[in-house]
């Protein structure tokens, strides 16, 4: 397999386990329906491979359902066999297709035992394999026989004693048979989503071929704020413009990521680009300086200390969403914030996870967050209920957060008002590494300033000082002073009242949104799971322990 010194690392591992004799059948899983550059051009992934892999191979078979198995390149040998006349739409069963090989494969073997074969290799592109030799339908015989074949390409003899490799193309690895998915003869291979230099590659060519969808002078760095776009979704990006003769700035790039990356992750994700800072977030001190910490080394590449991830627990409407926000715009990193990526269809779940976890690897630095994770994660053991689902998914999820290789790359942060119900060692160090309560306000100046911050948002000046000898309430959520916040501002608008006096209007009758009871309980298992007492105000510290008592 002689390949470009450019070539990119899976298709490096690949030719190396074919060439060392480790592995003849491989399995090719992830951004296989992207385009690939090469030389000028972009390839789909079975042209890629055959011209990058397989140029030494004089017999190259393709096999899809809808067009049977056809020869991309066949020997004279071949087609004097008797069963090369069952190419093309003959062969689209999938029986018909995988027989076929091996019967051929056998004969070769036959000829190499007789001393008549010339050892030429062969190769098998399979595309679709997931829809030929699908996971879930377990207990169906003509299906079993199939992956069986398969199965003794990769170990059984005649076939492992052949120059022969076959590449299994499926979305997901997940969706193709465990017979093959989990057999250790069968190497599996994830195609990544395009990098940086790959992406470079790509906009060199669409500038050649479509010229007028780029501005003369090109931008620096476009190619970076790129990463975790696939290459077929860029190339349509830049077609629509050139046929509008409209040049792209940065700022159509920056909007066509978020649209792309969500279009491609289908809506399993939402991308977003804060340029919001912890300047604007309403907290103790100790926990922003904390925070502003692991920023400056983030950003200074000393990643000794950077956590794995963060846990933001406390009462609903404390805020956790708009922290992170906040601590993506001051990180200068994209948040990928996980959607419901669970299905009813057996394995779509695990499939939609192997996505998304492809596109976070393709992102680089990135904060990635999953709101309600005591509910998103799943658990470790959650019965039979929902036949292990809950179980595999918590394994993918705590095997992804544990990857060290990922520290400074990517930090997990789970939000939860019941962080409780998270499993306890999906919550260890390694995994994640700061827990860190947001807590309602502890006393009337603390109300007056968040209150007077929001109202300053919607262009109502208060100073907090004319607050003090009002009835403010003490545990004040976010949420809740910005519900206060916008009757406030209905008043003034409305009714042309001072902004002192609908406050003190508003304050009348005023109900906390969430009953008192409730919001003791979530700051108590808030403040128990804190990794520091330092992020908890004095005036809640008792809830540690076992107080019942409200300050």
């Amino acid at each position: 397999m002689p390949l470009d010194p450019n070539a990119p690392e899976w298709a490096k591992q690949l030719a190396l386990a074919y060439e060392s004799g480790a592995s003849g059948v491989f399995a090719l899983a992830g951004n296989v329906a992207d385009r690939f550059p090469r030389h000028g051009r972009l390839l789909g992934l079975v042209d890629y491979l055959d011209a990058e892999l397989l140029s030494a191979f004089p017999e190259v078979f393709v096999y899809d359902p809808g067009n049977g198995l056809a020869a991309q390149r066949s020997t004279e040998l071949f087609q004097k066999w008797p069963g090369a006349k069952q190419l093309g739409s003959d062969s689209r069963e999938p029986r018909i297709a995988i027989d076929l090989i091996s019967r051929y494969l056998r004969y070769r073997a036959n000829l190499a035992k007789l001393g008549r074969d010339a050892a030429n290799p062969v190769a098998l592109l399979l595309r679709g394999a997931d829809q030929v030799l699908p996971a879930g339908r377990h207990g169906e015989f003509e299906l079993a026989s199939l992956v069986s074949l398969v199965r003794d390409w990769a170990s059984e003899s005649p076939f492992t004693e052949l120059p022969f490799a076959c590449f299994l193309l499926a979305d997901q690895l997940s969706d193709l048979h465990p017979m093959l998915a989990q057999h250790p003869r069968v190497n599996k291979v994830r195609v990544p989503l395009p990098d940086v230099p790959v992406i470079e590659q790509a906009l060199a060519q669409f500038r050649v071929d479509f010229p007028a969808a780029f501005a003369v002078d090109a931008e620096p760095g476009v190619a970076a704020q790129l990463a975790g776009v696939s290459v077929s979704a860029l190339q349509a990006q830049v077609k629509m413009a050139a046929h509008e003769k409209r040049p792209l700035q940065r700022a159509d790039w920056v909007r066509a990521k978020k649209r792309l990356i969500e279009s491609d992750a289908s809506d399993l994700v939402e991308f977003v680009e804060s340029g919001k800072s912890l300047d604007q977030y309403h907290a103790q001190e100790a926990l922003k300086t904390w925070l502003r910490q692991d920023i400056q080394l983030w950003h200074a590449g000393d990643l000794k200390a950077m956590p794995m991830g963060y846990i933001f627990c406390g009462p609903v409407g404390t805020g956790k969403t708009f922290l992170v926000e906040c601590l993506a715009g001051e990180a200068g990193v994209p948040v990928l914030k996980l959607k419901n990526f669970r299905d009813r269809w057996v394995g779509s779940s695990e499939g939609n996870l192997e996505k998304i976890f492809r596109l976070i690897r393709a992102l680089g630095r990135c904060i990635v967050f999953i709101d309600e994770a005591d509910q998103s994660l799943g658990k470790r053991d959650a019965g039979s209920g929902d036949s292990g689902l809950s179980g595999r998914l918590y394994s993918m999820l705590a095997q992804e957060m544990s990857q060290t290789a990922n520290r400074g790359k990517v930090l997990w942060i789970l939000a939860s008002s019941r962080p409780d119900l998270i499993e306890v060692d999906l919550k260890r160090p390694g995994r994640i590494d700061v827990k860190i309560p947001l807590l309602p306000t502890s006393t009337v100046a603390e109300s007056a300033a968040l209150l007077s911050a929001l109202l300053k948002r919607l262009e109502l000046g208060i100073d907090p000082a004319a607050m003090v000898g009002l009835d403010l309430p003490v545990l004040l959520t976010p949420g809740a002073a910005e519900a206060l916040a916008v009757k406030i501002y209905r008043r003034v608008r409305t009714n042309n009242e001072a902004v002192l006096d609908a406050l003190k209007a508003s304050l009348a009758g005023y109900q906390p949104p969430v009953p008192i009871d409730v919001l003791h309980h979530q700051m108590r298992i808030a403040i128990r799971e804190a990794t520091d007492q330092q992020f908890v105000p004095e005036a809640f510290r008792f809830l540690a322990e076992s107080g019942d008592r409200a300050p």
